[in-house]
């Protein structure tokens, strides 16, 4: 059985259980029982029968991932109110019992439909919960495919985002998914904040879908996307356990996309090359280094350096002889460094051509490579052909298996795809090579591979809020920085102190609005 076709069943399934548990109650409303089992239109007629023809959008809603789990207990609390139900403990079990509770009503009560039932709520609280209700749902629909709050959670991209900024993501520029995890709390990603618990069920899954998008990603776009390789309950704590995540559970991360699909990359002593074209990258990025820095002893003033070299990322002795590894340096900082009165050189680390590390894509001994000279490879486009030997294999292996769902095997010489010989391979979407301007220190495709697009979430375009952790005080927060935009040339112009003129403005007219209103 295809996926589409037990995903119509279930909803076959749905259909039965609504009908079964409401027909008696679409009789006494004055409708007549086939109403209730006709797929779509008796949601219709159910928005007559709770008196919301005004609601008819509810419909719709009934159709769309993660907020159908919100409308579901308003329709269920509804249905029961409309005959009179209206006692709290009622409320309750309709809720607890996911609906169930309306078979009681439909066969075991002799109820009286409520017609032209009023819908204002009969409490303060009561009228809390509908706005409530109202917010979630309407903020749900934004999160979910407009646009969504994040966070930098490290310094991969520093200089162009900083740790602590908050971002609005955009997905509709990329064209935003609908979700494929169908049971999920709202408005959180994988984990409840503070709990810590899982924040979703794994099953059921349902098949991944695009809306368009009015953008492509282009190279050296900034992108969020959900990290490929995955397997942590919660990517922020180490001591997590590891369990298998679906893919727009997978934790959210941030890098500079630098390839292309089709794209042939190359990393030649930390700098990208692109079809034997060094990577130009926009005047807002600043590409850092580590860098090896011998000294005449003594420390440095963090503070100082911070000021002076705008080195934020610390740095460490690495022997007792004077010498540090500094983190997170650009090519300015580090020509300037050379001149401090307590450095005697600086120069850069980079790890040499044809030296082998194990934590580099693609993890085997086959392929000499490092974070600092990478490659090349060549990047998968959709409708691409690969020839595909056991000697170039890593490279495609988990792009085939894991992003592809293929069933691929190995038997000696031969390459098998659900038990057929194969010398090649055409791949079904696009790829992307994502990397952070920290080329010291960023876990990256260097690391991980390809980021398929179906991994992709959004774009960054909006710094709404900083927050400096390391600062104190009022000087926590970086107030240049409120209100910026992600993309685009010069400095970050920052538009909070034009947001705080409209907010006042907005607070005085809706006061005179008021006050007008008042007097008549």
């Amino acid at each position: 059985m295809t996926f589409t076709q037990a995903l119509l069943l279930f909803f076959l399934f749905v259909q039965v259980v609504h009908f079964l548990g409401t027909w008696k109650l679409y009789v006494k409303a004055g409708r007549k029982a086939w109403e209730a089992a006709i797929p779509v239109y008796n949601a219709y007629v159910l928005m007559q029968i709770i008196n919301r023809p005004k609601e008819w959008y509810w419909v719709i809603l009934l159709f769309v991932p993660i907020i159908q789990l919100i409308i579901f207990p308003v329709l269920w609390v509804e249905t029961i109110r409309s005959f009179g139900r209206t006692e709290r403990y009622e409320t309750f079990a309709a809720v607890l019992t996911l609906g169930f509770y309306i078979y009681y009503v439909n066969y075991m009560l002799d109820v009286e439909y409520v017609k032209d039932r009023s819908l204002k709520p009969r409490t303060s609280a009561g009228e809390w919960v509908a706005s409530i209700l109202f917010a979630v749902v309407a903020a749900t629909l934004v999160h979910t495919y407009v646009m969504q709050p994040f966070v930098i959670p490290s310094s991969s991209l520093e200089k162009t985002l900083l740790v602590g900024d908050f971002l609005f993501v955009s997905k509709i520029h990329y064209g935003a998914r609908t979700p494929m995890t169908a049971v999920a709390a709202p408005m959180v990603h994988d984990a409840i904040p503070i709990v810590g618990a899982k924040s979703y069920m794994s099953e059921p899954q349902l098949p991944y879908f695009r809306f368009p998008g009015f953008e492509t990603i282009e190279r050296n776009d900034i992108v969020v996307f959900n990290w490929p390789a995955d397997t942590l309950t919660v990517i922020d704590d180490p001591n997590s356990k590891v369990v298998y995540k679906p893919l727009d559970k997978r934790s959210n991360y941030v890098k500079r996309c630098v390839g292309l699909p089709g794209d042939k990359l190359e990393v030649r002593d930390g700098f990208v090359y692109t079809n034997g074209i060094q990577n130009d990258l926009p005047d807002r990025a600043k590409l850092q280094f580590n860098y090896l820095v011998e000294t005449k002893g003594g420390r440095f003033n963090d503070q100082y350096l911070h000021d002076a070299y705008d080195i934020t990322d610390g740095y460490g002795p690495i022997n007792n002889k004077g010498t540090y590894m500094f983190s997170a340096v650009t090519e300015e900082a580090a020509e300037k460094l050379k001149n401090h009165p307590n450095v005697l050189s600086v120069t850069k680390h980079v790890q040499k051509k044809g030296e082998s590390n194990a934590s580099v894509f693609p993890h085997s001994p086959n392929y000499k490579w490092n974070n600092s000279n990478f490659g090349p490879i060549t990047i998968p486009a959709k409708g691409s052909t690969v020839q595909l030997t056991t000697a170039n294999l890593p490279l495609y292996k988990r792009a085939i298996s894991e992003y592809e769902g293929q069933n691929l095997k190995v038997e000696g010489d031969q390459i098998l795809i659900d038990g057929k010989v194969i010398t090649s391979y055409t791949f079904n979407q696009d790829y992307y090579w994502m990397m952070g301007d920290n080329r010291g220190n960023s876990q990256d495709s260097r690391s991980w591979g390809f980021v398929p697009f179906d991994h992709v979430l959004g774009k960054p375009v909006f710094v709404w809020f900083s927050w400096d952790t390391k600062a104190t005080g009022i000087n926590k927060i970086r107030w240049n920085r409120l209100f910026t935009t992600v993309s685009g040339e010069g400095a970050p112009v920052s538009y909070f102190k034009y947001f705080l003129v409209l907010l006042a403005g907005w607070f005085v007219f809706n006061y005179f609005r008021k006050k007008k209103k008042a007097a008549k």
